[in-house]
């Protein structure tokens, strides 16, 4: 029976590395990947374990840990490395020493800082909705999960990956890789060691994302001949910089990473871009939808996978074309999957979502029929 499970569970490992590749080797287009961004986070609170419960219960193909450091050498959880906002830090009175003001990646910024505390102490915390009032049914958890490492998370995702029968990847991405490496914790060779450590990430696929360019390039030539892992260029505001290259003084900016020699250099280290949604199909003036860019068929015209982010269930977050009118702070379930499903049609190969069963629906109702 195990030696069964064990053959079933790598053949869907070996599918679902497969349809990382597909499109690099020339073969149709498989159908778009869902990918629950920082876990269903917009039920429960982001990269707890809840949330990742939630996003592969709801049909998540890969769950996104966005990955800092703690002071002892840990990599942990949390969408920044300041947890002002995503914990109950300011309610721990002997934590309030540790409140400080500092500069991460060019922005001035004051709160607790998870390179300040060891991982210990980081587990005497309780995760909260960034959000706030937007998310009630998430910030109803408040209080009611840890901080979670890579190490814990990578055990949880192949827990659930074995209960289930399917396999589920992983979506890491490497945060202020540059600043953790300016204060003595660089965190590339710790994240390739937790992968190695662990029989799952060993075979599961796994897409390394980063706003950066540094650690993407460095991890290429340390997995060039892994199976299982790809590498995602996240792309931010077309004016802003890398982090890295901003230190280094360099010119490079978003906009001409979009760019043909752009993408080609992209291309070169990488396997994936992960823009914003808005640069795909743009906002006009009035917040509706306007004519879809070229985006995605340049970066497919140069073996390039397109996975953008982040759709929000809620009316605020939405193009003007796909609010109800129940307030800005109003879930909106059928306006994020007509949204959702007008990206699709421009032919991106998957998507980050904060409400991966919506995102599963949309799936569903653009392919099912293919």
């Amino acid at each position: 029976m195990l030696q069964t499970r064990r053959a079933a569970m790598g053949v869907a490992a070996a599918v679902a590395v497969a349809v990382l590749t597909e499109r690099r080797v020339g073969a149709a287009a498989p159908t778009p990947l869902v990918f629950a961004h920082r876990g269903a986070s917009a039920l429960r609170p982001e990269h707890t374990l809840g949330a990742y419960a939630k996003a592969i219960a709801d049909g998540a193909d890969f769950v996104e840990p966005d990955l800092v450091i703690t002071r002892d050498g840990v990599l942990v959880a949390r969408h920044e490395n300041n947890i002002a906002e995503t914990t109950d830090v300011a309610a721990h009175p002997q934590f309030a020493a540790r409140r400080r003001q500092k500069t991460i990646d060019g922005e001035a910024q004051t709160g607790w800082f998870t390179e300040d505390f060891t991982l210990a102490e980081l587990k005497t915390l309780r995760a909260r909705e960034r959000l706030g009032a937007v998310r009630p049914e998430s910030r109803s958890y408040d209080g009611s999960f840890q901080i979670v490492s890579f190490d814990e998370i990578i055990d949880f995702v192949a827990a659930e990956a074995a209960a289930r029968g399917r396999t589920v990847g992983l979506v890491p991405e490497l945060k202020h890789s540059t600043y953790f490496a300016g204060i003595g914790l660089p965190v590339e060779d710790r994240f390739l060691a937790a992968l190695a450590a662990h029989d799952y990430t060993r075979r599961a696929p796994i897409s390394v994302q980063s706003f950066e360019t540094t650690n993407l390039r460095y991890l290429h030539t340390k997995i060039v001949k892994s199976g299982n892992i790809s590498l995602m260029q996240l792309i931010g505001a077309p004016e802003a910089q890398p982090a890295d290259v901003a230190v280094a003084g360099g010119g490079l900016t978003y906009r001409d990473m979009t760019k043909s020699q752009g993408l080609r250099d992209v291309a070169g280290y990488a396997d994936v871009i992960g823009p914003n949604t808005r640069a795909i199909i743009p906002l006009g003036v009035d917040d509706m939808l306007g004519a879809p860019t070229s985006l995605v068929s340049d970066a497919h015209a140069v073996g390039l996978l397109v996975r953008p982010w982040t759709f929000r269930p809620e009316n605020r977050f939405l193009a003007a074309n796909f609010r109800n009118k129940n307030g800005s702070d109003a879930r909106n379930p059928e306006g994020s999957v007509a949204e959702m499903r007008r990206y699709l049609k421009t032919g991106i190969d998957g998507f980050f979502t904060d409400d991966p069963a919506l995102g599963r629906v949309a799936v569903s109702r653009s392919f099912d029929a293919r």
